[in-house]
């Protein structure tokens, strides 16, 4: 988000064994000529001793389908107890998938995958047989390896009437603030529980150093901070200024450096101990650029660039990763919002700008890629949870598979931004472009707002992503006034606006 000027101026835990059994037939029925009309990858994502995380994914080889119901049986006796990517229900050995309205168009040679926790005892042997809309998937398939038992306690009898709840309930969520990680399209902590961050942004760290006023627009004591966890927010995401951090000398010596890091440490730490999760976050560069959009025509960090400059961006999130790899409930946010397609003429241009940095056309200075940046943090040896952000000011995420950096940790995320006057602000597009991600990877909204000084807009968003279990953060934990840049608050005590209203309530309802 930009900001309005200054008024003076996975599963990582120990009881989670990792035990995959996927499969994937793709070979003609015996004599036929063309391939089955679908084919279903089931694996086993997570286990542990009377439970299990599951996945299923449907590749549609047919015509094109508006609505499908996928169909499977049990072989041992397992009992789902929750699901999500479709309408889940069971009768007996007998488990049904229904499409959500958001997922129902499946074209031909289009996935879809949805996720399920399920009970499970003495052996849990993967279903063989599939249906998709009646017809049957995978003919002529190879048996999967049953999965391993790793538990030898005796086994609970499960029961076979489907009304009756399942034996084994899904995993306890983590107390306080979790160790998050990917499975699947699902954030999850140490536990394997699923987990959703919902909360809000505090603004003040990207901006308050280079402006030589402090490290954090207003108060961040204790008092501040539990305000903001009695909104019932589980996460705050804390925007960061590079040259501040790294003690560059065009900050000033107090706010610099050591200082700086010193103070977003101490945030991070009051965060924590409100049981809530710390997503530190890259907002403002180095780097001159005074091409289409410019916010600024200063090379130093005073401005949202289009992309991280590969000067000192790389070494911000080698010290960033350092200074918190040792603890896994702190987030990693890339960099706030880049927009390398307002310098470049075309999107392939831009997406490649944005996964691979270098010399990119429209953008005077050597850009680091998503790629650089995801390397930075991991070289460090840090395993912690990184959101990738998309273009478009982070509002477009239509190509973000496509140019996706790959992670040797296999814990990212994507990151989506999304106010009323963005592009992508209504629900075709989202169900478009959005939907698509989320089926396939976590997807967190760092920045929700609106200009309106009022919550309708939000409000539409919270409902489709609280329809998909995805996650959201408002925009912004700041008394500013609401029309020059969404402000939750009136005061630091947590007292809201009439926007803020809107998000507070939503959350207080979540979390009674």
């Amino acid at each position: 988000m930009r900001h309005p000027p200054r008024l003076s101026a996975l599963l990582a835990g120990a009881a989670l064994t990792m035990a995959s059994t996927a499969f994937a037939v793709v070979g003609t029925a015996s004599g036929a000529a063309a391939a089955p009309a679908c084919t279903v990858e089931y694996s086993v994502v997570g286990q542990w001793s009377g439970g299990y995380q599951g996945a299923v994914t449907i590749t549609n080889n047919s015509a094109a389908l508006n609505g499908w119901s996928l169909g499977f049986a049990f072989p041992a006796g397992q009992v789902v107890s929750q699901g999500w990517g479709g309408k889940w229900s069971q009768s007996g050995a007998s488990v049904t998938v229904l499409n959500e309205s958001w997922n129902a168009a499946l074209a031909t040679g289009a996935k879809v995958t949805g996720g399920f926790i399920a009970s499970w005892t003495g052996a849990n042997t993967a279903p063989t047989a599939f249906t998709l809309n009646g017809t049957p998937c995978n003919t002529d398939g190879p048996t999967p390896t049953p999965t391993p038992t790793p538990s030898t306690t005796t086994p609970t009898p499960t029961p076979t009437d489907p009304t009756t709840p399942p034996t084994t309930p899904p995993p306890t969520p983590a107390s306080g603030a979790p160790e998050l990680g990917v499975t699947g399209n699902k954030f999850t902590d140490q536990n394997g529980a699923v987990r959703r961050l919902l909360g809000v942004n505090r603004s003040g760290g990207e901006f308050m150093c280079v402006q030589g006023y402090g490290f954090f627009d207003g108060p961040v004591d204790d008092a501040s901070v539990k305000a903001i966890a009695d909104w019932k927010a589980n996460t705050v995401r804390i925007p960061l200024n590079e040259e501040c951090w790294l003690g560059l000398d065009n900050i000033k010596p107090e706010y610099r450096g050591a200082n700086y890091v010193n103070a977003v440490k101490d945030l991070v730490a009051k965060v924590l101990a409100h049981g809530m999760t710390p997503v530190v976050e890259l907002h403002w560069t180095h780097g001159q650029y005074t091409g289409n959009s410019s916010g600024c025509a200063d090379v130093h960090a005073s401005c949202q660039k289009p992309m991280p400059g590969a000067q000192y961006t790389p070494a911000f999130w080698t010290s960033v990763a350092n200074t918190f790899k040792n603890d896994r409930r702190v987030v990693f946010d890339l960099f706030n919002e880049p927009y390398p397609d307002r310098a470049t003429s075309t999107a392939a241009q831009a997406w490649t700008c944005w996964r691979d940095g270098g010399t990119c056309p429209g953008i005077g200075y050597e850009v680091a890629g998503m790629q650089d940046l995801v390397d930075a943090v991991r070289a460090t040896g840090a395993k912690n949870l990184v959101l990738v952000p998309g273009v478009a000011y982070s509002n477009d995420l239509s190509q973000w598979l496509t140019y996706a950096p790959t992670d040797p940790a296999d814990n990212l995320a994507a990151a989506w931004h999304v106010y009323n006057f963005n592009t992508c602000s209504d629900e075709t597009c989202w169900n478009n472009t959005l939907a698509p991600v989320a089926a396939e990877v976590p997807l967190l909204a760092g920045e929700i707002g609106e200009n309106t000084c009022g919550h309708a807009f939000i409000d539409r968003v919270m409902k489709w992503f609280d329809d998909r279990d995805l996650s959201y953060l408002g925009w912004t934990w700041n008394t500013w006034n609401c029309n020059s840049g969404p402000a939750l608050i009136t005061s630091y005590d947590g007292t809201p606006t009439a926007f803020g209203i809107g998000l507070r309530d939503h959350l207080r309802d979540l979390t009674p």
